[in-house]
C-alpha cells in the first residue's frame, strides 16, 4: 500500500461527502488497498487524536477467507462489506468483542453489502444495507501479550475491522478506553 502523509489523509476525509468536522477526541482511519489481497491483513488503520496523528497498525478491512466462502453454514446471505468513502461519526463505543478482548463496539449502523459470490475478493456489489450487525473493531487474538503478527485473516473478520499489530493494538485500546464514542472513517486507497 502507498504512504501517506498525515496531511494527505486528512484531505482525503475532509473531501468525503459525509465529512462535517474533524472529531475532537482519537478517532481511526481505515485505508483499504486496492490489491485487496485474500484472506490477508493487507490494509492500515491510522489514530488520530484531533488532526494530530498517534499511530499506524497494520489489520484487515474486509472479510476473511471464513466469511467469504463459508457465509451461508452461518445462516447469512453473504459476507458483510462495508461501503467505503464515508466517515461514520460516533460509530463505537469501548467495549468487549465476543465479551473476551477489549474492543471498539459498533453502537451505530453503517452502510454494507453482502458479498455471496465466493470470488476471493470482498466486493462492494449488490443491495446496499443499512444496520447495526456488530461489526467491531478488534484484534486477532484473545492473548493481549502474544505480539506475533499475524498473516491470514481466516475466521477473525466476517465484516470486523481487525488489527494484526498487537502492540500498537494494545496501547490504542489504553488510550481509548475512557471516551465514550470512537469516529471510524473507511477509504479505498487513493
Amino acid at each position: 500500500m502507498k504512504g501517506y502523509t498525515d496531511k494527505e489523509i486528512l484531505d482525503r476525509v475532509k473531501s468525503l461527502d459525509t465529512f462535517t468536522h474533524i472529531p475532537i477526541g482519537y478517532w481511526c482511519i481505515g485505508i483499504q488497498s486496492q490489491a485487496d489481497e485474500f484472506n490477508s491483513f493487507d490494509d492500515k488503520f491510522y489514530l488520530f487524536k484531533g488532526e494530530r496523528f498517534i499511530r499506524v497498525m497494520t489489520g484487515t478491512t474486509n472479510a476473511g477467507k471464513n466469511a467469504l466462502e463459508g457465509y451461508d453454514k452461518i445462516g447469512l446471505s453473504g459476507a458483510a462489506v462495508w461501503k467505503t468513502d464515508i466517515i461514520y461519526y460516533d460509530l463505537y463505543s469501548p467495549g468487549k468483542h465476543k465479551g473476551r478482548m477489549d474492543a471498539w463496539r459498533q453502537v451505530k449502523p453503517i452502510y454494507y453489502y453482502r458479498d455471496a459470490d465466493k470470488d476471493e475478493k470482498a466486493e462492494e456489489e449488490g443491495e446496499l444495507h443499512h444496520g447495526v450487525i456488530y461489526c467491531n473493531f478488534h484484534t486477532n487474538t484473545y492473548d493481549k501479550d502474544n505480539v506475533s503478527v499475524r498473516k491470514l485473516v481466516g475466521g477473525w473478520s466476517y465484516g470486523c475491522q481487525v488489527v494484526n499489530d498487537q502492540s500498537g493494538y494494545n496501547k490504542t485500546m489504553s488510550e481509548t478506553h475512557e471516551q465514550k464514542y470512537i469516529t471510524y472513517a473507511l477509504l479505498k486507497e487513493f
